[in-house]
């Protein structure tokens, strides 16, 4: 059970820190339509990440945090 539910978490947190990653790719260099999607996406998985216990919410947040304020730059 422990080893199962390990695994579950350590991909949860792969793909998690996987969505943050191209977010931040997208905020680079693509459109702003692109980078919203991308910075919705990483955000819907981090608050699921916060809620499951796989992230501390406070990591979580300081994450959604540091994307939005990027995203809010790029797009002025």
């Amino acid at each position: 059970v422990q080893e199962r539910k390990r695994i579950i978490n350590r991909d949860v947190r792969s793909s998690t820190r996987t969505a943050v990653k191209k977010a931040m790719q997208v905020l680079g260099t693509g459109s702003s339509e692109e980078s919203a999607e991308a910075v919705k996406l990483a955000t819907s998985k981090l608050d699921r990440a916060a809620s499951k216990g796989i992230v501390h919410r406070n990591a979580a947040a300081r994450s959604k945090s540091r994307l939005m304020k990027r995203l809010n730059s790029n797009s002025d």
